[in-house]
């Protein structure tokens, strides 16, 4: 289980050299990723995917659970009421719902998807004056090393917080 950290770093230099002390520490370069103004970032740094600046995740999980709702509150309509000449069993209720949620996730997850990341929107005024977003998926068991590396070595790198943990089924 990993966590993820965020830090605000001065300039594309000091990513940079970040970048190489957690390469260091043995974090592997898929978990570190950077968010910059466009094009100051160079294309050797890993930048962030299009899952990370977008909401897409998080509308694809509310359209599953809202979509898996109304899918089940439908098919147990169906049941109840069939259409006339029809006898609908039981399993038309995990169908209808399993429809339901397919549908719901991927409805919201097209629409999430043009919306940016909201967690990172407290970051965007100082992206656009040239600072660094840095953000790394750091295990449990390494969180206060890590932490405690970068605030000795780079006490003018700013502690942005640490996204809370993430069940695997809510």
């Amino acid at each position: 289980m990993r966590r993820r950290l965020y830090y605000m770093l001065p300039n594309v230099k000091a990513a940079r050299a970040e970048l190489d002390e957690l390469l260091l520490a043995r974090i592997e370069e898929r978990h570190i990723h950077f968010m910059a103004k466009e094009g100051t970032l160079p294309d050797d740094m890993p930048d962030c995917n299009f899952l990370l600046r977008t909401d897409l995740i998080h509308g694809a999980k509310l359209g599953i659970a809202i979509g898996g709702i109304v899918g089940l509150c439908a098919g147990i309509f169906l049941v109840i009421f069939p259409p006339e000449g029809l006898t609908l069993r039981t399993m038309t209720i995990l169908l209808v719902t399993l429809g339901g949620a397919l549908f719901g996730g991927w409805a919201s997850g097209m629409n999430a998807a043009a919306v940016p990341n909201k967690k990172l929107e407290q970051y965007a005024e100082r992206i656009e004056q040239g600072q660094v977003l840095m953000m790394v998926d750091v295990p449990v068991r390494r969180m206060k090393e890590i932490e405690e590396m970068i605030a000795k070595r780079h006490p003018d790198f700013n502690f942005g917080g640490e996204e809370p943990p993430m069940l695997a089924f809510p």
